[in-house]
Formats: structure tokens, C-alpha cells, sequence
């Protein structure tokens, strides 16, 4: 089977007797998850002592033994680069990074290097298990460039497909902090919506009717009345591109610095430019969720950055 591809024989138990050989497999390798035992044992990389075909929903029996070709994880075709990171925690399974703003998470059209994903292929070097068979850190979930904040990345394919559960089915703790023009009105609140593409611009996100687009649900509350503007709390319950962005514009309260969905009113040109601040003005504050393997419960918390703490400091009243 050439060098550069482990063995792994998995006896079935009785634990297993009676369940998929996907299933089965997935109880007795946990270092490798469902999804990745069914691309293997589609690829024939997954044998069995006795004839006949072998496929994932093949009913398997206590005493049965089959062996699985585990290939070598093949490399990504993105080069690794030392950019320094702020590594909030980091163990064999994932690590949590304080992402600054200005900093792109995934390498793509017109940032094809110098980004997240470029940095922890130097970072995690050698760690990297293999996520769908490619040695890659999983993105599970993304920060725009310039939000700053927490994110999450996987760096094994069982933790991958546990965070990405997790994200999918909404039990992701995060919380947001926004500085936004106005005052909101009632102070605290919900913003339930469907977001999807902007007709007008594809660049941008919107606000659609019910059924367009994907459902988006984002908690607020003023946490401090400022000069023309507020400091905002959002509690995600969803995640959505752009969504506290589109959220906040569409009550009427874009954030402060956001080339995007806020208009720069009167009053704050001077500042912005005084401060050199050319962001929109959100950060990734919390980050809680259950670790995909040891099943422990983690919180993380990233202080204000500084260029958020001067706006802050400057339009205190």
C-alpha cells in the first residue's frame, strides 16, 4: 500500500454488534470521525477478513475484524508563514486564536497569503492530523478582516467535525462588542431576521423577507450611553456573514467606522480621521463551547483592543 500510509486494525465488539461499519469504526478510532471513515471505506481503503464488497452501511457483527489504510495526510497547497498570532489556547485537538483586525482568516481572491490560515500552517506544523485527509487547520467558523476577536480552529478531523456541529446547531457561546451611532431604542432588544445577498450590491448582505436567504437571530443591549453613539453587546445565536454588521444598520444603529453598512455622520469624520480609525468598530469578546473530544466545558474572553478603547475613551460623555 506504499509508505506513508498507516494500518489500523479495529476488532468489533460487542458494543458495536449490529451497527454500521461507519458507525462501528467511529466508536472504536475516535481520532478519526464518521465523515473520514466513509470517504475511506468509499476509497477502499477499509478491508475486511471475509469476502464480499465492504461499504459504510454494511451491518457488522461482534468478532469481525477490519483493517483501515490510513494514507498520509496530503499537504495544502497554501504556503505556511511565520505571522506572529495571539494564542489564546491551544491543545492537540484545537486552538483558539485572538484574531487583530485587518488580519484575513482564509486565503482567496486577491488575499492569497498573509492570512489565519497561512499562519497556523507555520504555527501548528507538524501537528496538523489530517481534516478530510489534507493537512489543514479546519475553519469552522470566520471573523471578518477587520473584526477583531476570538475564533476557533480545529486541528484534528474528529475536534473539526465536533466544532462544526456545535456551530451548526447553535450552542456556541459569542459575544460581540460594537460601538454603534445612536442610541438603540428600546436599549435591549432582538433582531430576528432572514440575511442574504444585497440585491443592489453583491458585495454587501441584506435584509430579506421571510424564506430568503438564511435565518439570523442576534440579542442586544446597550452596555454605555456615549456622545452620538453607544456601546452595544451581541449575543449571537446565530452566525451569518456580516450579521451583527446588517443587524445593527437595519434598527438604525450601523457601526461607527463601517465602510460598508454605516454612513459616517456628522460630527465624526474629525474623530475617526484623529484617531486614524478605519474599521468597523466590533469585536469577538467570548468564545464558549463545549471541547469537541474531552467533552470539557471552555470559556475564552479578549479584552477591548486599544484602537476601540481610544474611540471609546473620546466619545465617553
Amino acid at each position: 500500500m506504499g509508505s506513508g500510509v498507516s494500518i489500523i486494525e479495529a476488532a468489533i465488539g460487542e458494543a458495536q454488534h449490529g451497527l454500521r461499519l461507519d458507525r462501528a469504526l467511529a466508536d472504536l478510532l475516535p481520532d478519526l470521525s464518521r465523515e473520514r471513515l466513509k470517504a475511506l471505506i468509499g476509497e477502499g481503503h477499509v478491508r475486511s477478513e471475509q469476502p464480499g464488497r465492504v461499504n459504510a452501511s454494511m451491518k457488522v457483527a461482534q468478532g469481525q475484524l477490519f483493517t483501515v489504510a490510513l494514507p498520509e495526510a496530503t499537504p495544502l497547497d497554501t504556503v505556511a508563514q511565520d505571522i506572529p498570532l495571539a494564542i489564546v489556547h491551544e491543545d492537540t485537538d484545537l486552538v483558539v486564536v485572538d484574531k487583530p483586525a485587518g488580519l484575513v482568516v482564509h486565503p482567496a481572491a486577491g488575499n492569497l497569503d498573509g492570512t489565519l490560515v497561512n499562519a497556523l500552517l507555520h504555527h501548528c506544523a507538524g501537528q496538523l492530523s489530517g481534516i478530510g485527509g489534507v493537512a489543514r487547520p479546519g475553519i469552522v467558523h470566520r471573523i471578518d478582516k477587520d473584526t477583531s476577536g476570538l475564533l476557533v480552529v480545529a486541528k484534528t478531523d474528529k475536534a473539526h467535525e465536533g466544532l462544526a456541529r456545535q456551530f451548526k446547531d447553535h450552542s456556541i457561546d459569542r459575544l460581540y462588542d460594537a460601538i454603534v451611532y445612536g442610541h438603540p431604542l428600546p436599549p435591549a432588544g432582538t433582531v430576528d431576521s432572514w440575511i442574504g445577498r444585497s440585491d443592489a450590491d453583491r458585495k454587501k448582505m441584506a435584509v430579506h423577507r421571510e424564506g430568503r436567504g438564511k435565518h439570523a437571530v442576534t440579542h442586544y443591549r446597550m452596555i454605555d450611553r456615549l456622545r452620538g453613539a453607544a456601546m452595544v453587546e451581541c449575543r449571537l445565536e446565530t452566525g451569518r456573514t456580516h450579521q451583527v454588521r446588517v443587524h445593527m444598520a437595519h434598527i438604525g444603529h450601523p457601526l461607527i467606522g463601517d465602510p460598508l453598512y454605516g454612513r459616517e455622520r456628522k460630527g465624526f469624520k474629525s474623530i475617526l480621521e484623529t484617531l486614524g480609525f478605519k474599521r468597523q468598530a466590533l469585536h469577538a469578546k467570548t468564545l464558549g463551547f463545549i471541547h469537541p473530544v474531552t467533552g470539557k466545558p471552555l470559556l475564552f474572553q479578549s479584552a477591548l483592543p486599544s484602537d476601540m478603547q481610544e474611540l471609546l475613551s473620546v466619545l465617553l460623555v
